[in-house]
């Protein structure tokens, strides 16, 4: 089923995203969870991927097994983000398997992830902020991250951009990005001192992300910053998938932080080179 630029499947009753314009790298397994096919209940039904929102750590790590199971995806591979709103991006490979899920977190602020290993599977946490995907099909290079509007005002994208350079030789021209479920400019309304520092960005197109709406309100549309973050990096705007879910609007399918007042649980991006590529 098709939802914004994204394809809804489901299997063994687990339900998940993904982005058909990603499809054409069989060297690549992606997907983002869904409140389907889970274990959990009450707020957090059923597929909580969050382990700090109250929900029973027995719950969530059957969630994990039930999600890779469906998917593809091996649980032992499973390598996570420890996100805080900030741009820091951490190169991680099969030593981190399990870090953040069977493994205590090693470090504090880190949004976004980076691999070129087979068989290491990216995962970062959503409830309303921007899932960023990245592939550089030249290097055989990956990166998933996590852009509230704090890193999305900070430019995560850039960041992740110029750490893959760094660490892969990843050129922007060369990279496929993708924009995953999150808030949509039709439910974010913020207030001026959020507005502002929006409308500061002033090399890019502000007038296209922030409009101004009565009693000191401003709708913010996320996605499309993001997308100028991207493109103005270097990733020709041909490459750049904008998935158009909204979590806000959606949600019998995904937790929204906002519609729930945070009684909600988790979901997650997942990203993996296959071990069994060619």
């Amino acid at each position: 089923m098709q939802l914004g630029q994204m394809e809804y499947q489901e299997k063994n009753g687990v339900g998940f995203l993904t982005f058909p314009q990603l499809e054409q790298f069989s060297w690549l397994r992606q997907a983002f969870s869904t409140r389907k096919g889970g274990v959990s209940t009450g707020e957090f039904s059923t597929m909580n991927l969050s382990f700090g929102r109250g929900d029973s750590r027995g719950n969530v790590e059957e969630n994990y097994r039930r999600f890779c199971t469906a998917v593809g995806f091996s649980p032992d591979s499973l390598t996570a983000s420890a996100q805080d709103h900030h741009t820091v991006v951490r190169r991680v490979g099969k030593g981190d398997w399990g870090v953040g899920i069977w493994r205590p977190k090693d470090r504090e602020s880190v949004d976004g992830l980076c691999t070129d290993e087979p068989g290491v599977t990216l995962v970062t946490y959503y409830a309303d902020c921007v899932p960023l995907y990245f592939v550089d099909p030249e290097h055989r290079a990956i990166g998933l991250a996590h852009a509230g509007w704090r890193g999305t005002v900070a430019q995560m994208g850039r960041e992740m951009l110029r750490r893959m350079e760094e660490e892969f030789g990843t050129r922007p021209c060369e990279v496929y990005a993708a924009i995953g479920p999150s808030i949509g400019p039709c439910c974010y309304e913020v207030d001026e001192p959020v507005a502002r520092e929006f409308l500061a960005l002033t090399h890019l197109r502000p007038e296209n992300f922030v409009e101004e709406k009565s009693g000191g309100k401003y709708q913010l549309n996320l996605w499309e910053c993001n997308r100028q973050v991207l493109a103005a990096a270097g990733v020709p705007e041909s490459h750049i998938t904008v998935g158009g879910v909204c979590t806000q609007c959606h949600q019998e399918l995904l937790f929204s932080h906002r519609a729930t007042a945070g009684k909600r649980g988790g979901m997650a991006a997942f990203l993996e080179i296959r071990e069994d590529a060619r």
